[in-house]
């Protein structure tokens, strides 16, 4: 089978169990990426969240689930439960999160969407074993199906696997 390449936009997620495809997003400033990885299995995939919470807007978070940590993590992660993960199979690793607009705003979206996926994930018993957070850095990120690193790329300052 030939690989291919999966992008995500904001508020979508993928998921792969095809060894050499291309998970990535663009973009990440405030938002989170979410890389799920399976121990066992060669399966991946990737969330690219943009707000906390649902509650926002509860009709927009009934349409589209994945911009939200609290509706979109759980239907991530099911995708995985769903194919006989366990959720100590599961490898997660978190990057964005950035504090773009203003860095002493009490607004900083970024910190309050870390701490959203944090609880969403602590709910689900998974824990991210690695992570490149907050800074004022827009990244992008990648995830080849059966393999365990993440490449996070900054613009202007290379990449890095986590």
């Amino acid at each position: 089978m030939t690989s291919k390449t999966i992008n995500v936009g904001v508020g979508e997620y993928a998921v792969s169990l095809h060894p050499g495809d291309m998970i990535k997003t663009q973009g990440l400033g405030s938002c989170i990426g979410i890389v799920a990885i399976s121990k066992t299995s060669s399966f991946a995939g990737l969330l690219h969240v943009q707000l906390p919470e649902s509650s926002i807007n509860e009709e927009l978070a009934a349409r589209k689930p994945g911009l939200f940590a609290d509706t979109g993590i759980p239907l991530f992660i099911d995708e995985f439960l769903k194919r006989g993960c366990r959720p100590q199979d599961i490898i997660i690793k978190l990057t964005g999160g950035a504090q773009i607009i203003d860095s002493v705003s009490s607004f900083n979206i970024g910190k309050r969407n870390y701490l959203a996926v944090k609880k969403c994930l602590l709910a689900l018993k998974l824990w991210p074993v690695a992570e490149d957070i907050g800074d004022c850095l827009i990244r992008s990120v990648s995830v080849e199906v059966g393999k365990p690193e993440v490449t996070v790329l900054i613009p202007g300052s290379g990449s890095k696997k986590i």
